[in-house]
């Protein structure tokens, strides 16, 4: 029997395996910002170059992003997850053995596409393991990962410069083997059990399966809800800037102060590692604190938090100290990594349990877009500015209007989660 009131009413188990997933996708992805130094000198493209290859990987992942979330809301959410969690690794692997840039390039595109299969399967499981109470921690330990893959930057300088670049990708693939065999043994809930629970209704003793609405028309009532796509368009800019500034930032440690691959990639990846944990943990205290007491609560602290850090990251990047420009690197990402558990929950709060798969989807597209082009455009203002932090600058401003526009889902997001809750308990 299903208790609503339980903060982990299917037990923690499934959120470790989550976190595990997340974990590996983001370290994958960034062993290049770790390596991409030892690559360039390789192979010797130019930066705009380096900058379109997490550009088209982007483009590649938006492109499978809504059928991802149209399976995702038909089909087996765990055994997804397994499928796509196995193909990351034969990515990986084939990062690690191509014999030049084109395979490389192409290895990448399809490992970025590969990930982004499974963001809304996750997504949607986590709403349906963990209810209204315990969502923001459940989203919270799990999206951290996003930027827990400095941890990949970390390990892709050391490794790259300890053993050569190819091993740093050859040394994840039995991660993700590994992880595919855990998502292969969890337990698929049944959706919207939760929602029905909390709002106050019953489990039927044998519930019908309702039919699916068509694509196309349950897409478009996605797009009509009003936070879901404030929230989108305000994750999208800021991950433009994100994507593009900490993708560089090992470079800029290398060229502006004379660091060593390994020592910037540990100084990137201890940043990212370090910020996002502590602002997720903030995050989820005052999402738990304000959700229900102040209007948009969530909301509030998200979108503060993002508008803040994107101006402390200004004054990083003016830093002429190494030390210097690393600690309040450090405090930006804490603030803006408070809008990690607050966003995420939000989005699972008001889209209903038979569309958070394609919710997650449109949220991943939006977001997906907004990184693809971040390299790219600080690549090409380096090479025509002659100044890498000059190109980085250029991001701030979308960063700020990031903040400033979650801060404006607060205006609707208490009508869209009570319509989700008087939804799930009439079903």
């Amino acid at each position: 029997m299903i208790n609503a009131q339980d903060r982990a009413p299917y037990g923690w188990t499934p959120l470790v395996v989550l976190f595990i997933v997340g974990l590996v996708d983001r370290i994958e992805f960034n062993l290049l910002s770790g390596v991409l130094p030892l690559v360039q000198a390789e192979w010797g493209f130019s930066d705009t170059a380096a900058g379109s290859i997490p550009t088209a990987a982007a483009l590649a992942a938006a492109v499978v992003a809504l059928p991802a979330g149209y399976f995702a809301d038909r089909y087996n959410r765990t055994r997804i997850l397994a499928v796509v969690v196995f193909l990351w690794a034969i990515a990986t692997l084939g990062s690690g053995l191509a014999t030049g840039f084109a395979m490389f390039y192409l290895m990448r595109v399809f490992l970025a596409a590969a990930e982004n299969i499974d963001n809304p399967a996750a997504g949607s499981l986590l709403a349906d393991w963990y209810p209204p109470l315990s969502r923001a921690k459940a989203y919270g330990l799990t999206r951290v990962t996003t930027y827990l893959g400095g941890i990949g930057t970390l390990l892709g300088g050391v490794l790259g410069q300890a053993m050569g670049w190819r091993n740093a990708f050859l040394v994840m693939v039995i991660p993700g083997v590994l992880t595919a065999i855990l998502c292969w043994m969890l337990r698929e809930p049944k959706r919207g059990e939760l929602d029905r629970l909390v709002a106050g209704g019953t489990t039927p003793a044998s519930p019908a399966k309702a039919p699916k609405q068509p694509f196309w028309p349950q897409f478009r009532l996605v797009l009509r809800n009003p936070t879901l796509m404030f929230v989108c368009v305000g994750l999208a800019l800021l991950t433009l800037g994100l994507a593009g500034i900490f993708f560089w930032l090992p470079t800029l440690m290398v060229r502006a102060f004379g660091a060593t691959p390994a020592t910037a990639g540990s100084y990137s990846g201890l940043i990212t590692v370090a910020g996002t944990l502590v602002g997720t943990l903030v995050g989820a205290w005052l999402g738990r604190k304000w959700h229900g007491t102040i209007k948009g609560g969530r909301l509030l602290a998200g979108g503060g938090g993002i508008t803040i850090g994107a101006a402390v990251l200004a004054a990083a990047l003016s830093m002429n100290s190494l030390l210097a420009m690393a600690a309040l690197t450090l405090l930006a990402c804490s603030l803006m990594s408070i809008a990690i558990p607050n966003m995420t929950a939000c989005l699972a709060d008001v889209v209903g349990a038979g569309s958070r798969g394609l919710g997650f989807a449109v949220l991943q597209v939006f977001t997906t877009a907004g990184g693809a082009f971040g390299s790219l455009i600080v690549g090409i203002f380096s090479d025509r500015l002659g100044s890498l932090v000059g190109g980085m600058y250029v991001l701030i401003v979308p960063m700020v209007a990031g903040g400033l526009i979650t801060l404006g889902a607060r205006a609707s997001f208490e009508r869209d989660a009570k319509k989700v809750l008087d939804e799930a308990r009439d079903a």
